[in-house]
């Protein structure tokens, strides 16, 4: 078998790591550097680059704490990124040569939260056999709401009855460029009053990215008599919506805000794109499921994927070892 050459992420790796993301067939605009280093003064980058001589083969986003490697923990998803071409024993050699890499490193052990099905070009699943094979643990497992938009699908009577309040309400939705009324009077306040969090991203760092990525990132917001009472931050890959804020003034919620919110961007805005991902409803590493919020996702006739996340130790390069017959 070939053996691999594995490398750190440097600066001046820029230009081919994006390049290379570009052509992958497992990647999303998450991937990007400049979606990857927004926030770097908050992780310690440990990318990896595997090489085959001076051609890229495949990279690994991925961040370091003490003696662990992690898929890089500030984006939602991860894992080995490779193209199309690559094939199903070299994908199993790349994986022991970064292990193998990892272990001469010190480093213990790593962790991955794998790219769920949806956000693949062509099926890419040659990773979750090389775990297998590495005897990788489970670790947590997260239930996604997905919306197949390829199919038809049927609201549920009372989803159907709240778009028509929102309807008769006369609310007004409008995409926007800025995130600040978002943000600061619906966001920021929601989130402090449910959970005593802050948003993932910062008003700054989320106006950063969509100057980045204005075609990716998307804000819709619902008004009522020009005061904004919902809204919702779009994630738009090139198969699939990702829904990463949603969040409305409780009260307005009532009056179908959000559910008119939806149904627009369901059945107008993105009905051509192949999967809606409304995102995860667990809390607690995924042991916890917020049944409200899954059922209210899955009334728009959302149905459920898994986000798998593994932990695997480096010392089990070895069983990579002979696994061809």
């Amino acid at each position: 078998m070939r053996n691999y050459e594995v490398k750190l992420y440097q600066k001046d790796d820029f230009e081919n790591w994006n390049a290379f993301i570009g052509q992958a067939k497992n990647a999303t605009f998450l991937f990007h550097r400049d979606f990857m280093e927004y926030h770097n003064d908050r992780f310690l980058d440990f990318s990896l680059i595997v090489l085959d001589k001076e051609k890229w083969v495949a990279v690994l986003p991925a961040n370091i704490v003490g003696n662990e490697v992690f898929s890089h923990q500030g984006l939602t998803y991860g894992g080995l990124v490779y193209n199309e071409k690559i094939k199903l024993a070299s994908v199993i050699e790349v994986f022991k040569d970064i292990l193998s890499f990892l272990n001469e490193n010190n480093i213990e052990k790593l962790q991955l939260k794998l790219i769920p099905s949806i956000y693949h070009q062509k099926p890419a699943e040659e990773l979750n056999y090389a775990l297998f094979l590495a005897e990788a643990q489970l670790i947590r497992r997260d239930s996604m709401s997905v919306i197949d938009l390829s199919k038809k699908n049927i609201l549920s009577k009372l989803r159907k009855r709240s778009i028509q309040k929102g309807i008769l309400n006369d609310f007004e939705i409008k995409e926007v460029e800025d995130f600040e009324s978002f943000w600061k009077d619906i966001l920021i306040p929601n989130l402090n009053k449910k959970y005593q969090v802050k948003p993932v991203h910062s008003l700054q760092e989320i106006t950063r990215l969509k100057a980045l990525f204005p075609e990716r990132i998307r804000q819709f917001n619902v008004y009522e008599n020009g005061i904004i009472v919902a809204g919702t931050t779009i994630f738009e890959s090139s198969s699939v919506v990702h829904c990463q804020y949603i969040s409305g003034k409780e009260d307005k919620n009532e009056l179908g805000g959000l559910d008119f919110l939806f149904h627009h961007l369901i059945t107008e805005v993105f009905k051509n794109k192949h999967f809606f991902d409304f995102g995860i409803s667990n809390e607690n590493q995924g042991r916890k499921l917020n049944n409200g919020l899954s059922y209210w996702k899955e009334s728009f006739g959302a149905n459920i994927i898994v986000h798998d996340f593994y932990e695997v130790k480096s010392i089990n390069y070895n069983l990579l070892d002979n696994f061809l017959l």
